[in-house]
């Protein structure tokens, strides 16, 4: 059954909340009805759009929002635009939707000047980009300010697709985010695609000279074939198979079966700490049933809290790609 559009209802929607992990800075909800009334409304229907002619951007969005908030704080740095900034990185050379946000902030610039910042709107398109793909609508605390800084060097901080279970808890920890917010934010990879390069290595000579052995041997054959041997490493795998452009748990029944794409994402199986959280996911017997879609929204707004920026080290971008 598809999730349905549920509005979210709880701490996010009081005036003020404060920001997690690192940083002074808060947000609240509806933070710009007064300055900017259409603010939120410019942001989903520019990302509608781009939706209709690429879902791909959906997906795109959501990953550069994460991506953003890893490092730094949820401060727009990963959009500026220069040599050896966070998006020159190699983590980041991937992430697509830069002219989606580009086009939200010359709307938004030519209805409210120097008002909206561009941290929120990426925030509020990643929302949109789960609603567009029937995933959960929630309420987007707002009101943070954009960083000036963006370093290169600060994206090694993400985490990364080799990464072993300890590494990815200790990563998501430093910014106040729990076990169950990990395995709740992977799950994010429900819609979306990978590059071949980033996970061909499991296909031959893993081990012993033959493939990881947590990859299903039905499944084996399917993402060779996708991504053979000296083929095209930047040939995209749906990451969730059979339901990449859905949000839906079909993720975490693969990754149960053995069909996860990833590294980092079958360990979410294989590991005991986040089994668990799988199979609340999916409803198992013997555990407490957990809502995959309204954990990821709360999860979501505890991410976007991230080193909300305040004050001289941070400004509101009148060009999302530069600093003023």
């Amino acid at each position: 059954m598809e999730p349905s559009y549920i509005f979210l209802t709880m701490a996010v929607t009081l005036l003020s909340m404060p920001a997690t992990g690192f940083g002074q800075g808060t947000t609240r909800v509806e933070f710009y009805s007064k300055t900017c009334p259409r603010a939120e409304s410019i942001v989903k229907s520019t990302v509608e759009s781009h939706f209709r002619s690429n879902p791909a951007i959906a997906p795109g969005l959501l990953r550069m929002h994460f991506h953003d908030c890893f490092v730094n704080g949820c401060d727009g740095s990963v959009l500026i635009d220069g040599p050896n900034t966070e998006r020159k990185a190699v983590q980041n050379s991937l992430l697509r939707g830069f002219d989606v946000i580009d086009e939200a902030k010359a709307k938004l610039e030519a209805a409210c000047p120097g008002v909206v910042s561009c941290a929120d709107i990426l925030a509020l398109a990643a929302r949109d980009s789960v609603v567009l793909t029937k995933g959960i609508n929630w309420k987007v605390p707002t009101g943070r300010r954009d960083g000036k800084v963006s370093l290169q060097s600060d994206a090694a901080k993400l985490p990364g697709f080799t990464d072993s279970i300890e590494s990815q808890k200790q990563q998501f920890a430093r910014f106040g985010l729990n076990t169950q917010d990990l395995v709740t934010l992977v799950g994010g990879h429900t819609i979306g695609t990978a590059a071949c390069l980033v996970f061909n290595y499991r296909l031959n000579n893993f081990t012993n000279g033959g493939p990881d052995p947590t990859i299903n041997p039905s499944f084996l054959p399917q993402l060779r074939s996708l991504c053979p041997q000296n083929g095209n490493n930047f040939r995209r795998v749906d990451l969730d198979t059979g339901s990449a452009n859905k949000f839906d748990t079909s993720f975490f029944t693969n990754l149960k079966n053995g069909r996860g794409v990833l590294e980092s994402d079958q360990k979410l199986w294989t590991d005991a700490s986040t089994r668990t959280f799988v199979q609340q996911f999916l409803g198992e017997k013997g555990v407490r049933k957990l809502n995959f879609v309204k954990e990821f929204a709360k999860s979501m707004v505890k991410m976007s809290n991230i080193g909300v920026k305040t004050g001289s080290n941070s400004e509101i971008r009148r060009v999302c790609s530069a600093i003023n």
